[in-house]
């Protein structure tokens, strides 16, 4: 698969010194979801900006669709679209001239149609005559999603999409990218809740301190960083392991009343059947066990806390 959009050891150093960027290099995929993740202050939101064009680079190239985004501005930028955390809104202007407006901007033809689908899509059609500042912080989420589609980009940045929105209209959002991608639209987001990364990506990117320090498909991340825990739930509490149970990986929790067993998913032996034969031996009986296999969460805070 091509990359629509190619990043080349691109730089961003601010005028107090700070290196919000330090040669990073990456490439998205046409037609793919990419989320990208970090903490706060890792430069998520610098690298988006530079590659939509509203913050300039320190060094390095950026092509969309194969145009400079430096030399060949415009032919990269619209094929860009961008919902930003935050923007300021004229007030009083009404919802469905604020979208057919952004396709002028585009140099765009008027499309009613087109910008009534996008806005029943994002169940905003009910409210197209309704001020701005009618609108809850919700809709006006949404509203900006809206905006960002009516110029029928290729790409689609989502920076914290659904920020502050709660559980309706967040899987709204969702149900909407992947009716984006089936479109074949690239999809680019970042996110604090780790489970949109884990329901919709395609692959996943990590940056910390202004470096992508992992990229990798999703699926193949979960399986090759994943851990596997067996809790197993005691009959009797117990206060410290027996010596016998001293090689196997094994934490006491739930204060006292269960074991808990992690395991590599790679490897060809769990040592699962040895480990309960040793606890029979033991003494330790239980009656309950449970196996769970970590997220994606549990695996970004440990690239973030190795980094």
């Amino acid at each position: 698969m091509s990359a629509i959009i190619s990043v080349q050891d691109l730089v961003k150093t601010y005028d107090d010194g700070f290196q919000a960027l330090k040669s990073v290099s990456l490439d998205i995929r046409e037609g793919e979801v990419f989320a990208l993740l970090g903490p706060n202050g890792a430069g998520k939101t610098t690298m988006i900006s530079i590659i939509c064009g509203l913050v300039q680079p320190t060094s390095g190239r950026i092509t969309v669709g194969g145009h400079d985004s430096i030399q060949d501005y415009r032919a990269a930028r619209k094929l860009i679209g961008l919902v930003p955390q935050e923007m300021p809104i004229a007030p009083f202007e009404k919802v469905i001239d604020t979208v057919s407006f952004t396709r002028g901007l585009f140099g765009l033809p008027s499309n009613k149609q087109l910008v009534e689908q996008i806005l029943k899509d994002l169940t905003l059609w009910d409210k197209r005559n309704n001020q701005l500042m009618e609108l809850s912080g919700g809709m006006k989420r949404r509203m900006l999603v809206a905006k960002a589609l009516a110029h029928e980009p290729k790409v689609l940045f989502l920076d914290e999409p659904t920020a502050g929105v709660d559980v309706e209209l967040r899987r709204d959002m969702w149900r909407v990218v992947e009716e984006l991608k089936a479109r074949g639209v690239t999809i680019i987001l970042t996110t604090h809740y780790i489970e949109e990364a884990e329901e919709m990506a395609d692959r996943v990117g990590v940056i910390n301190k202004g470096e992508i320090i992992l990229v990798e498909e999703k699926n193949e991340l979960m399986r090759k960083l994943g851990r596997k825990e067996l809790v197993l739930q005691l009959h009797e509490p117990i206060t410290e392991l027996p010596s016998g149970l001293a090689d196997y990986d094994l934490k006491i929790g739930d204060e006292g009343r269960s074991l808990i067993y992690s395991y590599d998913t790679k490897s060809a032996r769990t040592g699962i059947t040895a480990l309960l034969t040793d606890l029979g031996d033991a003494g330790v009986r239980f009656h309950d066990l449970q196996a769970s296999q970590s997220s994606l969460e549990d695996i970004f805070v440990d690239l973030v806390n190795t980094h």
